[in-house]
């Protein structure tokens, strides 16, 4: 019914450590002048974008309550 699993040997983890290899990766470059101007551009772009949808779409967002209160007044007849 139940199978008995074998146990696994974990010796290859320790010796996993002997085979790493000792060269080191090659230093990052610094962005440029250019591109950190670039990013910063791109970034206040998206963020205007987001204000301007902002500001433009709050009107339409709104409602007018004077336009209720016409209404109101229009159907009790006065």
């Amino acid at each position: 019914m139940f199978r008995r699993r074998e146990p696994v040997p974990f010796a290859f983890l320790a010796e996993a450590d002997r085979f790493r290899s000792n060269v080191a990766p090659p230093a990052r470059e610094r962005a440029s002048v250019g591109q950190i101007a670039g990013r910063w551009l791109l970034g206040l772009t998206i963020v205007a974008a987001l204000v301007g949808s902002l500001v433009l779409g709050m009107p339409a967002l709104s409602t007018n309550t004077s336009t209720a209160t016409q209404q109101s007044q229009a159907s009790q007849g006065h």
